[in-house]
C-alpha cells in the first residue's frame, strides 16, 4: 500500500511513459491542478467528480515556491511532500505531479489530457491550458466549488482559535 502511493508521486519525466501506457491502452485521462494546502471535503468532492469524467486522474501541484508566490508568504501551511502524498494516497487519485511554474501550462503541454478540469466559476477559454486541450479534440470543464468548504475558510477559522 505505501508503495502504490510512491508509485503515484512523479516528476515531468517519469509521468510521461506512465501515461502513455494509459492513452496506448485507450484511456480517458483528466487533468487538474491547485495548490491543495489543507485537504477538505470540498477538495475531496472536486478531484472524485474530476475522476469520475475519465480513466485516469492525474493532478499538478503546485510546489512549495509557487504556493507562496500565488497565495503569500505564509503558505503553504503544509509542504509538497505532504500535500503530494495526501493527494497519492487518494483512491480516485492515479498520479499526482509537481510543478514549480505559476500555472500548469507545460505540465498540461506534456500531458496532452482528454479532459481538463478546474473548480469554480472558470470559463471554459479562461482555463489555463485550455487552448492546447481544446485544440487535441478534447474536452475543458469547470465543476463548482462545493458552497462553504474552502482553504481559506479553515485558516480564518485556525486563525479565530488562536484569537
Amino acid at each position: 500500500m505505501l508503495k502504490d502511493i510512491f508509485l503515484k508521486q512523479h516528476s515531468f519525466d517519469s509521468i510521461i511513459p506512465t501515461m502513455a501506457a494509459w492513452k496506448s491502452a485507450g484511456e480517458k485521462i483528466v487533468f487538474t491542478n491547485g495548490c491543495f494546502d489543507l485537504i477538505h471535503y470540498g477538495h475531496l468532492h472536486y478531484l472524485a467528480q474530476a475522476a469520475a469524467l475519465g480513466d485516469r486522474l492525474i493532478v499538478g501541484l503546485n510546489s512549495d515556491d509557487s504556493v507562496k508566490r500565488l497565495k503569500g508568504a505564509q503558505r503553504p501551511i503544509k509542504d509538497e511532500i505532504n500535500r503530494s502524498f495526501l493527494l497519492a494516497s487518494l483512491a480516485c487519485v492515479d498520479a499526482v505531479v509537481l510543478f514549480s511554474e505559476d500555472t500548469p501550462l507545460k505540465l498540461i503541454d506534456l500531458i496532452r489530457p482528454n479532459i481538463l478540469v478546474k473548480g469554480g466559476d472558470w470559463q471554459p477559454h479562461q482555463i489555463v491550458g485550455s487552448d492546447i486541450v481544446l485544440g487535441d479534440g478534447g474536452v475543458v470543464k469547470s465543476l463548482s466549488f462545493v458552497e462553504g468548504h474552502s482553504t481559506t475558510s479553515l485558516v480564518e477559522k485556525i486563525q479565530q482559535l488562536k484569537g
